[in-house]
């Protein structure tokens, strides 16, 4: 979507929009729009839309309010978004290529114009490409913002959050691609054209190399595909020299059939979407770069394919990880752990990163805890779960805070290895998250996110439609912000 500022209407201007606050009229209105904005109850509450046609000077359009909910409200800028949103949701597929947001009257700061903004941008976003027969009121025709009249500082603002936004909708992508299509060499293929010029630093190793540096547990996990696991670093270097980077670690599961313990067929097309860790590293990485964040930030993302075959992985194999540890693989479904076990390892080897952060659609018995509400943090850093806690409120990737503790280990001890890769029913993300931090060294700060019920939605949101949320992007955004670059 393109977006334009200028100081006065377009006279082709067809569809033009408004923001107004809870119990407030727009000035200006005619009598037609003031008492159907009264007939339709309209009140001005949050994402509440009104629109009818208006004769200025002899030009009719279609004029559209907005409502953003209370001006004193704590989650204003949330609300500003979802007004924005509200304004694509109803109107990208009508026929205007341009929607015209007029702020001449407003009383917004910059910050909250851009957040109109933002949520425009983001709501409008549709993955079509594989769709031939659309009837025309089917496509998005909506192509282009004129913003009127813009508060001073809002472009300046805009500017920065676009680059977030390209980051949200590069892991909507990535995620909403099939399996066919994105598998990890085509995942790699992707990002090395996307961060291309940035001044970001990329390194893929081959499996090859992976065997030669002993990662035996992801490895593992791709055996019984005929797609080549791969494991990529993107890597930005915008802080001080001497400053250890922070480390984003995402799983890559391209497409998760659940391997020899192959999962039930009805729903399994969503697993697709297992590599969506990786994806939102690579949209965090996407944003970080296109703003030149000032921070030392690498992204790693461990890219398999996890399939049933001859050569395939079996319930009851041994494999010996990047680390040394061996692993008894009692369940080939909890593959994601195995991946995550020698990228983790291999980030710290070659990064000595000061923190971890680690994104991972990993259990289904997050979804069970969670719901589709938060994200579940598990972290062996107090403060460092406490600023993605509070990222997480600003932005709206929400997440929760759940417990790791050394009583849930015997949970997954093996008689015949260091440690098996299942544990029972019983507290199934717990026991997960400590499997992984086996593979933490212990002076590092380190927090496993799992995403499993974030990255993919059934029904429309804030600011996405159906599909891929995006998560992760802005909540490692507004991470670096607030702790990196103060």
């Amino acid at each position: 979507m393109e977006i334009q500022f200028t100081q006065s209407r377009p006279q082709s201007a067809r569809l033009v929009a408004q923001v107004t606050d809870k119990g407030k009229v727009p000035v200006g209105l005619d009598k037609a729009m003031t008492e159907g904005m009264e007939a339709a109850r309209f009140k001005g509450n949050t994402g509440q839309v009104f629109d009818g046609f208006v004769d200025r000077d002899g030009q009719v359009f279609r004029l559209a309010i907005a409502g953003a909910g209370d001006a004193k409200d704590d989650a204003r800028l949330a609300n500003l978004e979802k007004a924005g949103a509200a304004l694509t949701a109803k109107y990208q597929s009508i026929g205007n290529d341009e929607l015209v947001l007029d702020l001449s009257d407003s009383n917004l700061s910059g910050e909250e114009a851009a957040s109109v903004l933002f949520g425009l941008r983001l709501r409008n976003w549709r993955y079509d490409i594989y769709r031939t027969k659309m009837k025309d009121d089917q496509k998005v025709t909506l192509a282009k913002v004129t913003v009127v009249g813009a508060p001073e500082g809002t472009q300046a603002a805009w500017e920065d959050m676009a680059h977030v936004a390209t980051g949200v909708e590069f892991t909507r992508e990535l995620i909403t691609e099939p399996a066919n299509i994105l598998y990890p060499e085509t995942f790699v293929e992707r990002c090395q054209q996307r961060f291309e010029g940035t001044g970001a630093e990329l390194i893929v190793l081959d499996e090859a190399q992976m065997e030669k540096l002993g990662m035996g547990s992801l490895l593992g996990v791709g055996l019984g595909s005929d797609r080549e696991s791969r494991i990529l670093a993107i890597r930005w270097n915008g802080g001080a020299g001497d400053e250890a980077p922070t480390a984003l670690v995402g799983k890559g599961v391209t497409f998760d059939s659940g391997g020899i313990s192959i999962k039930p067929g009805p729903g399994m097309e969503d697993m697709k979407w297992d590599m969506g860790g990786a994806g939102a590293v690579a949209g965090a990485m996407l944003a970080l770069v296109g703003r030149k964040a000032k921070a030392n930030v690498v992204g790693v993302v461990g890219l398999v394919e996890n399939m049933p075959d001859g050569k395939a992985q079996r319930p009851g194999d041994v494999v010996t990880s990047m680390s040394g540890q061996t692993i008894e693989v009692l369940n080939t479904d909890a593959e994601g752990r195995l991946v995550l076990a020698d990228a983790l390892h291999w980030t710290q080897e070659e990064f000595q990163p000061a923190r971890i952060i680690d994104f991972a659609t990993l259990t289904g018995a997050m979804i069970i805890a969670l719901g589709n509400e938060f994200a579940g943090v598990f972290s062996n850093d107090d403060k460092l779960a406490k600023d993605l806690h509070d990222a997480g409120e600003i932005t709206g990737d929400r997440n929760w805070r759940m417990p790791i503790d050394r009583a849930y280990d015997k949970l997954i001890n093996s008689p015949i290895a260091d440690m098996k890769n299942i544990g029972g029913r019983a507290a199934g993300s717990i026991t997960a998250a400590q499997f992984l931090q086996r593979f933490i060294s212990d002076d590092t700060p380190w927090a496993h996110v799992d995403v499993a019920g974030m990255v993919w939605s059934d029904k429309p949101g804030r600011t996405w439609n159906k599909g891929a949320t995006g998560y992760g992007v802005r909540l490692v955004d507004r991470f670096v912000r607030d702790t990196l670059e103060k």
